[in-house]
């Protein structure tokens, strides 16, 4: 058969050329029957992926063998080779553009970019030695034993094909083994690095007849870099549209996965028409978007369909790929083939175990968990896939000889592909549980745990309720019980082999380093779920999450409040800059200062200068000098004007300096005639525009320094919820919660130093976060009804839009707002429930107090003389552990007398409870900055208290129970809706009062949580005493009081119509 240039292996738009796999068409060719094949083989496969759900290699192997089997059929029959045909004459490039940008967006998108960059010289380091290697030990066995059919520049690009990693298969088995995912993402990222590297070689010499020799020459390495750094630049331009697309909040999920899935396609075919590589820009976008950079819930479906598509992708690759090789003679497959694709696949993996025995070092220095055993697991992860058999046909287009064979090239790629993802798969797995690193370790296995013995107490404790129903009153509650049974099996730490020993157990080093981890993943889930639910911005969010990520490879390291405030770029130039532009303006004076025994000519420049035509006269002839600079900046203006520009310049000048000189006749600082004489013409319309925009972005980056501080406060409390279940012992969760509330106390005093340094700007933005929360409210209230069919659809989308438009209005929200007056801030004690009668009542009895630095407010042991509403400032708190009203030698933990340290700013109120139990303070508070409160004396609180019998009293006892509660039994308490408005209105939760030897029976039917918050009670059947804080069990039955008083917060067991949203529970007042 002749053979002919195929337009599969040659871009040349040639016609009337004949197939080397095959024959020409000597019939009328038809593409009809294409779509046929194409749309049989998607059908295939997705019937053997589900069929073989965890056997991928399999159900590649037999499209592989299918691709095969139709190749034959077509080099022999006219009725199958028709079909094909358009394969075969389809570019090679072409089915490279086509497949493989969804393959590697999907492989980037997956990759931390935070890790990536933590670890970006090491990854460089790591693929060139990967490179370096591949190319020579690969390049010398293919010369080595197909030297006298393949040319010098054809070895090595068949080397170069065969060192790239597949960015999916390599690490798909590795997350499922429980590894670390800084070693997945080093891996996936030096095959991200080695592909875009490869592509752009490839690229080079596609675009230009280029010999491996010219790679010396100065112009190649560079268009080789240029072509790096444009991709780069471009991917990142790109990555900034798609993330401004898909956030928007009027996209639905079907725009955005059509979006997503266009402009991946886009930006690829724009960069490639542009001369640089569309894999490097692409790997770029991927990197540059995160979880964040979609709309909640958003990245799994998008994520989905991409996996789905590359899965599609891949068995139309590995088929087709089948069918170009049948399409050729078969005379070539011979026995030395066979041997040599074994010698291949023994180099690939030689070249890999040579490859992680040399960066070994770097791996140690990243990780201290790294040793031998992750290397030989790392060593079988090196498997080949789509990506090496797609650029494998260019061998042959970019070969200076043209070898009789070229199918032999994909053919070879194709069995090591297919060789290393069966072999390479299966001694992971092997390897993986032989060493025991699929074991969970301590702190994982802790936290396992206390989530199935939760999950069975909600189980249980669901299953009791039901119990109460009269309609469930024949169920088999035993069967129930049977079948609801968590059976998880944790798999633990395996026996030595030796039978004689258990491997030695984790040092505390180790289990302090997984814990520290541990409570790192719980923060930065924090702060994802904070942007998800609109209480933490998208930028503070992400900046949050780059900081952890940035401080978790650090052995011991705990991230605070002031890592992340050097993470991010420092405000102080800005306010350098700002200072300067200040000193450089000058700011005319709101009346003439004459002084006494001035000389007539001095009054009457004052009166001149003073006047507003003659400020409006300076504007105008500024404005007028604008024209001859113009035609000065013009240059055929500028040769047939000179001599009347020079004229105009001496004219100018003249009224620029009697101006100036008039200003320093009345002014009495040298430094403001300095800045008149010199900044008088242009510069003073210019500094109060650049004050403004300085003065912006101050406090752009006040606000969002405010709002990182404030997710990393809220992160800080929920770690310290779930330090417990992960801490490996005692002494690491006592060091665990130390380091969290000091850490908790540090961000508490960076937020009131913020406030106080710019309270317009944190008033702006607690508005505007409680606008949010209210709109929020709404949207979760208006997809209720709709569910329930209260509304329909159509009015259900139009209310929708209009809430959402309010949420999207609030990017233009203003940075400041001016603070209230002192008055108004009674509105935001929460007990007063902003009725006007208990306002005006305070309102003519509080006073206005003022502290200095210093100042002490309150100390320990004093008598209360009244509650202090703090207006604005900052104070510090240092108290003993509370005794909430109970001797602390009575208590039988016997508390420790450690000073805890807390911050109060503006909003929080001091000395309620004091004041409530006339006692004397349990703390001393001490003023950090100048501080302004509002103060209302305890005479004017019982007062009050008389006027408004009983509810005043009862509700600030409602508000402190609310508050203890939260604070030490939030995880328990995380769904119920514990909002004091709803406790005063509905009486979901209310508090009863105990004294000494009276009792209460406990109702577990309706009482869903009794929670003693003050005093002590002992079980009447018991007699097992109980003291604050303290959730009583639902095996108590009744209980009695034992201190003077007692005070006691039930919850009660909400109705299922009410139960509808997810509850927000309310902090500290």
């Amino acid at each position: 058969m002749a053979k002919v240039n195929s337009s599969f292996w040659t871009q040349a738009d040639d016609n009337g050329a004949d197939l080397l796999c095959g024959r020409s068409a000597d019939y009328f060719i038809t593409k009809d029957h294409f779509i046929v094949l194409l749309c049989s083989t998607v059908v295939f496969g997705g019937f053997l992926k589900t069929c073989l759900k965890n056997f991928e290699v399999i159900v590649l192997t037999i499209l592989s063998l299918s691709g095969f089997v139709i190749g034959q059929l077509a080099y022999h029959f006219v009725e199958v080779h028709q079909i094909v045909y358009p394969l075969l004459r389809t570019p090679s490039f072409s089915l490279y553009c086509y497949f493989l940008p969804i393959i590697i967006f999907t492989a980037a998108l997956d990759v931390d970019f935070y890790i990536l960059r933590n670890v970006f010289w090491q990854l460089l380091l790591i693929g060139f030695i990967s490179f370096i290697i591949a190319l020579l030990t690969t390049g010398y066995v293919v010369l080595k034993f197909i030297g006298e059919s393949w040319d010098f520049q054809s070895g090595l690009l068949f080397s170069m094909i065969l060192g790239i990693t597949d960015p999916l298969h390599s690490v798909n088995l590795l997350k499922t083994m429980g590894i670390s995912k800084m070693y997945t993402d080093i891996i996936r990222g030096e095959s991200l690095i080695f592909s875009g590297i490869t592509s752009i070689i490839f690229g080079l010499f596609r675009s230009t007849t280029v010999h491996i020799s010219m790679f010396r020459e100065l112009n190649v390495v560079m268009g080789l870099f240029l072509d790096i750094f444009g991709s780069i630049i471009c991917g990142y331009w790109c990555a900034r549209i798609i993330q401004f697309i898909l956030t928007d909040l009027f996209s639905n999920t079907l725009t955005n996965v059509i979006l997503c899935f266009s402009l991946v396609y886009m930006t690829f075919y724009i960069v490639e028409v542009l001369g640089m590589s569309g894999i490097v820009a692409l790997v770029t976008v991927g990197l540059n978007l995160d979880s964040l950079s979609f709309k909640p819930r958003m990245e799994f479906i998008i994520t989905k369909f991409l996996i789905m598509c590359s899965s599609v992708y891949q068995h139309l690759i590995y088929t087709f790929f089948g069918i170009v090789i049948g399409c050729g003679e078969i005379k070539y497959f011979t026995f030395h083939t066979v041997v040599f694709v074994f010698i291949l696949l023994a180099t690939v993996n030689f070249v890999r175990f040579l490859t992680i025995l040399l960066v070994s070092p770097i791996f140690m220095r990243l990780s201290y968990e790294y040793n031998w055993r992750w290397g030989i697991i790392i060593t079988w992860s090196g498997i080949k896939g789509a990506l090496s058999l797609l650029l494998a046909p260019d061998i042959y287009n970019l070969a200076e000889q043209k070898v009789e064979a070229p199918q032999m090239f994909i053919f070879y790629v194709q069995a090591i592909s297919l060789l290393t993802m069966g072999i390479n798969s299966y001694m992971m797995t092997w390897s993986a549980r032989r060493l025991g690193l699929c074991t969970i370790s301590l702190p994982r296995q802790m936290a396992m745990e206390n989530v199935i013995q939760h999950i069975q107490d909600t189980i249980q404790n669901t299953i009791t309720l039901l119990k109460t129903e009269k309609i469930l009153t024949n169920v088999n509650w035993n069967l129930v019980e049977e079948k609801a049974k968590i059976e998880y099996i944790i798999p633990f730490s395996p026996i030595s082999h030796d039978g004689d020993e258990e491997e030695e157990p984790p040092t505390e080093e180790v289990l302090t380093e997984e814990a520290r981890l541990h409570v790192a993943v719980i923060q930065m889930s924090s702060f994802e779920k904070q942007c998800n639910d609109g209480i933490l911005g998208v930028d503070a969010a992400r900046i949050l999450i780059g900081a952890t990520k940035s401080y978790c490879p650090i052995q011991g390291k705990f991230m605070s409040i002031y890592d992340v405030s050097t993470y991010v770029t420092a405000r102080s130039w800005l306010r350098k800059f700002k200072n300067m532009l200040t000193f450089l303006q000058y700011k005319k004076e709101k009346a003439p200062f004459i002084p006494p025994g001035s000389y007539k000519f001095l009054i009457y420049v004052y009166h001149i200068v003073f006047s507003e035509e003659f400020e409006y006269t300076g504007h105008i002839i500024t404005l007028m000098y604008i024209y001859p600079m113009i035609i000065h900046l013009w240059p055929v203006a500028r040769e047939l004007n000179v001599s009347t520009l020079i004229s105009l310049n001496y004219y100018f000048m003249f009224l620029y300096v009697l101006e100036s000189a008039l200003k320093c006749l009345k002014l009495d600082s040298v430094k403001t005639c300095y800045n008149r004489f010199f900044f008088s013409p242009l510069f003073q319309i210019v500094i109060p525009v650049l004050i403004n925009i300085v003065d912006g972005q101050i406090k752009k980056r006040l606000s969002l320094m405010y709002s990182i501080t404030k997710g990393y406060v809220k992160s800080q409390e929920d770690a310290k919820l779930f330090v417990r279940q992960i801490s490996g012992c005692e002494s690491i969760y006592q060091k665990f919660y130390e380091i969290l509330d000091t850490n908790k106390r540090d961000a508490v005093k960076e937020l009131g130093r913020i406030e106080h340094e710019c309270r317009d700007v944190v008033i702006a933005l607690k508005t505007k976060q409680a606008i949010r929360n209210v709109i929020a409210k709404a949207l979760k209230n208006l997809t209720f009804l709709w569910s329930r069919g209260i509304i329909d659809k159509y009015e259900g989308i139009e209310m929708n839009k209009v809430l959402l438009t309010k949420i999207k209005a609030l990017n233009n929200f203003p940075m400041a707002i001016p603070p209230p007056t002192p008055d108004k801030y009674l509105n935001n004690i929460i007990w007063l429930e902003n009725k006007d009668a208990l306002i005006e009542f305070f309102k003519e009895r509080a006073k206005l107090a003022y502290f200095d630095y210093g100042d002490v407010i309150c100390k320990e042991g004093e008598t209360p003389q009244g509650i202090y509403l703090i207006i604005s400032g900052m104070a510090i708190l240092h108290s003993s552990p509370p005794t909430f009203g109970i001797q602390r030698n009575l208590r039988p933990d016997r508390e420790s007398k450690t000073i805890s340290t807390e911050y109060c700013t503006s909003g929080d109120i001091i000395g309620e409870l004091n004041c409530l139990l006339k006692r004397e303070f349990e703390y001393t508070v001490i003023c950090e900055t100048t501080l302004q409160a509002c103060f209302i004396s305890l005479e004017d609180l019982y007062e009050g208290f008389d006027v408004f019998w009983p509810t005043l009293e009862y509700k600030i006892w409602l508000k402190l129970a609310l508050s203890t509660a939260y604070q030490y039994f939030e995880s328990s308490l995380v769904d119920e809706d514990l909002k004091f408005q709803k406790c005063v209105v509905l009486n979901h939760a209310y508090v009863e009062t105990l004294s000494s030897y009276n009792e209460m029976t406990i109702n577990n039917v309706t009482m869903k949580f009794v929670i003693i918050v003050y005093g002590s009670v002992i079980d009447t059947k018991t007699e097992e005493p109980y003291f604050a804080p303290c959730i009583i069990p639902k095996t108590c039955e009744q209980v009695q009081g034992t201190s003077d008083l007692s005070k006691l917060l039930i919850i009660r067991v909400s109705e299922p119509a009410k139960n509808n949203d997810n509850a927000t529970t309310m902090g500290k007042g």
